[in-house]
């Protein structure tokens, strides 16, 4: 038995599908069906989400205050005034900021941007920088992907006689900045999709602003749409079918490096830009001037271009080892605290740690424990604690926090993710807090995370059609994730694969159908999966190509095994290496009463006073009888049993010797009047072709039964011994029983010993049936 990481979710279980209006379309049953669940119902709204054309795209003169913001930057072009675009520090921003510049400069206007520090300014707009851009002399400020917070920064700028025009998608506030113009899809009623990305926006305006659609725009668009983890249906969805073929065939120089440094020499995927491209724009931001990611998207230079692209992909390579490091010290700091698993809330804080990278590491903690966790750096100077938190589906970031938001000096995010500035001495009070409230609102199975399963399928319904059709659903991301399904089949091989075995590898059959799988990540769980054992599994579908053969691949995303499991280690030496010391309710089970046992051991008389489930039982040396082992295994719940059977004698192929032989060889006794047993032991041995081995077992049964008496050196019979049956020899019976032990725990096939065992663990003690007088 082995429990699932992930609490599933049975969608297709729990809901019924309607695809009546959908039956004469020419898709398969399960694509119906996927449609159907994720409430693509209707014939126009499957052709619109499987055929997603720019003519769905909205009107962008319905956003609100558009013409408003159009004409302002026309009179800035008329009248030669010099605009800043004022962007943000992530992907999304650098996106929106690149396309804004494209689209003023297209247009004729003087413009330039400004991205602000992570570190000195934050996110979002800055006094100080809009003072200087008056110092500078800019007329008008344009916000892309941020501004719908800058209420008093807005102030300063009006103060000053600078215009600014917000473009922004993140969640509105009761009180808006008195911006000359603010387009934002939350902001008014009008505009019917509200979840476009900052870059979305941005794409919108520059639409309106050149009177045409601006095509050469969609290659960024993609890049920000999907690192910002917007939802992927509706607009967001046309805008990412598009880009991806934009971006795959882009004449930007800038992408063009960037794609080069990402090894990508093929048709841009969704992925591609979720864990390649996107990760690499956003690691300059984290850990320096972001301007930099725009110089690299706006150059026409393809020099420039390969120096900017190798310096990114040198800052990722930095960002991920200072996030290993970082998540490392973090892990040690929660370990070495203790109580780990009372802790519901993780709170880490240090002085040194880069604040950049903080939410990544806090989204590994999340991964790692899943609890909610807070990640902070600690300033030396200040006593300021700053950082970022990430949380899991049960406990809302947002919410509880504001119930303490006396001890922050900052705080703004939403119930999955929150970004904080605190005093340090603040840090013990709101872990403390926080673990309060998550141990009244969790309960047990709030920290599993949660697999949404769409459907269940059988390994010979898995074919490179399936996948084809399943790619109709593409792009997967965020509101459309890719479809997970439930597999039930036996594992008929299982490796542990990559250069420090951290990966799993099954071959999994079902009824003569045979398909891979691999497991990212799931190495552990090698030593416990048996062979011949059913698994349950929750995968999405691959094509997996090698060699030029392409055939399909099951990603294992979690396994789960309802029933128990043997593992046959017999004659293995290196036994102990399964043994997990972690798991508390392990034990071995030593019928000899070895002192050479590398794990502490219990003797039958122990073990049978256990009374609960026991997780893993290491079995390591056989019984005298299978009687002492089956009362053993009687009514216990043992999850999972190592059969060790260490052995270093064995009877099984010697043989026990017949009664003729037993007989021949007392009556040669009786004949000679005696047996000098180092002497004649050898020559018996030529003369029958017999082991000393038996001959010694024979003579001590004779002896065990009274037959012979030794006189000195010299072996004779007894006089007028009592009849006996040679199965009345103790050592007789323990060699016969050994032999059946043999039999039937080490010599059997791994199925015979299975059955066996299963016989004894469902065969417990029936209780006595109750005499009832008088019926």
């Amino acid at each position: 038995m082995l429990a699932s990481q992930s609490n599933w979710i049975f969608t297709y279980k729990n809901q019924h599908a309607d695809t009546e209006q959908l039956e004469d379309m020419s898709l398969s049953p399960v694509v119906k069906q996927l449609l159907a669940q994720r409430g693509w119902k209707t014939k126009e709204e499957v052709e619109a989400f499987l055929h997603p054309s720019l003519e769905q795209l909205h009107d962008p003169k319905l956003f609100h205050n558009i013409d408003i913001a159009a004409k302002r930057i026309e009179q800035a072009i008329n009248d030669g005034e010099s605009i800043l675009v004022y962007g943000d520090y992530d992907a999304d921003g650098v996106t929106s900021t690149t396309l804004m510049v494209e689209a003023l400069r297209e247009k004729g206007a003087m413009c330039d941007y400004y991205i602000p520090n992570r570190f000195t300014e934050g996110y979002g707009p800055n006094e100080e920088a809009f003072r200087e851009a008056h110092r500078q002399g800019f007329q008008l400020i344009i916000t892309v992907d941020n501004g719908i917070a800058g209420i008093e920064e807005v102030k300063v700028a009006n103060d000053l006689g600078i215009d600014v025009i917000i473009t922004d998608h993140h969640e509105v506030q009761e009180e808006l900045p008195d911006a000359l113009a603010i387009i934002h899809p939350k902001c008014a009623d009008q505009y019917p999709f509200k979840e476009l990305a900052g870059v979305g926006v941005a794409f919108q305006f520059a639409t309106y602003l050149l009177g045409y659609f601006p095509k050469q725009f969609l290659d960024l668009v993609v890049i920000g749409t999907i690192a910002d983890l917007v939802p992927l249906h509706g607009e967001n969805r046309v805008l990412v079918h598009h880009g991806l073929k934009a971006i795959s065939n882009t004449d930007r120089i800038g992408i063009k490096a960037l794609k080069k440094q990402c090894a990508i020499d093929r048709n841009v995927t969704e992925e591609d830009i979720g864990f390649r491209i996107g990760p690499r724009l956003n690691a300059v931001g984290r850990l320096q001037d972001a301007n930099m990611a725009v110089d690299l998207l706006l150059t026409n230079d393809p020099e420039e271009a390969e120096e900017l692209a190798g310096y990114v992909q040198d800052l990722n390579k930095e960002r991920q080892k200072i996030v290993a490091d970082i998540a490392e010290e973090a892990i040690s700091q929660l370990e070495q605290a203790g109580d780990l698993d009372n802790q519901h809330v993780l709170v880490v804080a240090q002085e040194g740690w880069n604040q950049g990278v903080l939410g990544i590491v806090a989204s590994k903690l999340v991964q790692t424990y899943y609890r909610p966790a807070i990640v902070l750096t600690i300033d030396p100077e200040t006593q300021r604690a700053k950082g970022s938190a990430r949380s899991i589906a049960g406990f809302d970031l947002f919410t509880n926090c504001m119930k303490h938001k006396d001890l922050f000096t900052h705080f703004g995010g939403h119930a999955q993710a929150a970004g904080m500035t605190l005093p340090s001495d603040n840090v013990s009070i709101l872990r403390d807090e926080l673990d309060d409230i998550a141990k009244q609102e969790l309960t047990e199975a709030d920290f599993k995370p949660q697999l949404t399963v769409d459907a269940s399928i059988d390994l010979k319904d898995i074919d490179l059609d399936v996948l084809q059709t399943l790619n109709q659903l593409a792009p997967f991301g965020m509101g459309n994730p890719k479809p997970l399904f439930h597999v039930n089949a036996m594992p008929v091989d299982i490796r542990q694969i990559g250069a420090t075995k951290n990966h799993l590898k099954i071959k999994f059959d079902q009824d003569g159908s045979q398909i891979d799988s691999v497991g990212f990540g799931l190495g552990d769980l090698y030593t416990k999966l048996s062979k011949d054992t059913k698994l349950e599994a929750v995968v999405e579908l691959q094509e997996n190509e090698w060699n030029g053969i392409r055939k399909p691949q099951l990603f294992l995303k979690d396994l789960a095994i309802t029933e128990w499991q043997l593992f046959d280690l017999r004659g293995s030496k290196q036994w102990q290496n399964q043994w997990d010391p972690s798991i508390s309710n392990q034990y071995a089970l030593s019928f000899q009463n070895k002192t050479d046992v590398p794990v502490d051991s219990l003797s039958p008389e122990q073990f049978s006073e256990l009374d609960q489930t026991v997780e893993a039982l290491f079995l390591v040396d056989l019984p005298d009888s299978l009687e002492e082992l089956s009362n053993v295994l009687k009514g216990k719940q043992i999850n999972r049993i190592y059969a060790c059977f260490q052995l270093t004698d064995s009877y099984f192929f010697q043989k026990v010797p017949t009664r003729d032989e037993f007989k021949w060889l007392y009556q040669l006794i009786l004949k000679r009047k005696y047996f000098d047993y180092k002497t004649d032991a050898p020559k018996l041995a030529e003369y029958k072709g017999w082991k000393l081995e038996k001959i010694k077992f024979m003579f001590q049964v004779f002896h065990e039964l009274d037959f012979l008496t030794r006189e000195g050196a010299r072996i004779v019979p007894t006089n007028n011994p009592v009849k006996k049956d040679l199965t009345e020899s103790p050592l007789y019976q323990k060699m016969d029983k050994q032999m059946i032990v043999e039999e039937t725990l080490y010599y059997s096939t791994y199925k015979q010993l299975k059955e066996w065992i299963k016989e004894q663990l469902t065969c417990a003690s029936e209780p006595e049936e109750e005499m009832v007088y008088g019926f």
